[in-house]
């Protein structure tokens, strides 16, 4: 099964995100983000099989990190079929080095190509099924949406999906 390496929200500064999957779901036939039961969330890296011995990397990675506020300034989407609508972080230092810090310790051919350093695109999913029909509509959506607000991200973990699994969890300071 696939796995994923991602920093979640856990406190209530995910209200926003929330608000949004429920706008965003209106795209779908249903709502995929709140059948996930887990938290807004952005991944940091994503593996086809699991990752072997990445214990060890998350253990030095996630054990001094602290919490991180990261501002959302937007509506974005990757145009996939099926579409997948995102919440946009503005530009983060503090984010893109947590990245690169994780990517060290990271063998590239086992992580998915769009989570590489280089080719990631920070986002928060806030719909990941909105079919062909409803594309159109969905993409005129996110270009009028406009965000302001801070989501305070908390919590790091190694996760097995779908459905997913918490393995293994990290309290960000």
């Amino acid at each position: 099964m696939p796995h994923a390496i991602s920093i979640k929200c856990q406190n209530a500064t995910a209200a926003p995100i929330l608000k949004l999957w429920d706008e965003a779901s209106a795209f779908e036939v249903s709502g995929s983000m709140a059948a996930l039961d887990y938290p807004p969330h952005l991944t940091l890296a994503v593996f086809p099989e699991h990752p072997g011995r990445v214990v060890d990397a998350l253990d030095e990675v996630f054990a001094a990190q602290p919490k991180l506020t990261i501002v959302f300034d937007g509506v974005g989407y990757f145009d996939n079929d099926p579409l997948v609508l995102w919440a946009r972080p503005r530009p983060d230092a503090s984010l893109m080095a947590l990245h690169h810090r994780l990517h060290r310790h990271i063998d590239p051919a086992l992580c998915d190509p769009h989570y590489r350093e280089g080719n990631w695109v920070p986002h928060c999913s806030l719909a990941t099924r909105v079919p062909r029909a409803e594309a159109t509509a969905a993409m005129a959506w996110a270009g009028r949406k406009r965000l302001d607000f801070e989501v305070d991200f908390d919590t790091a973990d190694l996760v097995e999906f779908l459905p997913v699994r918490v393995e293994r969890s990290y309290r960000l300071l």
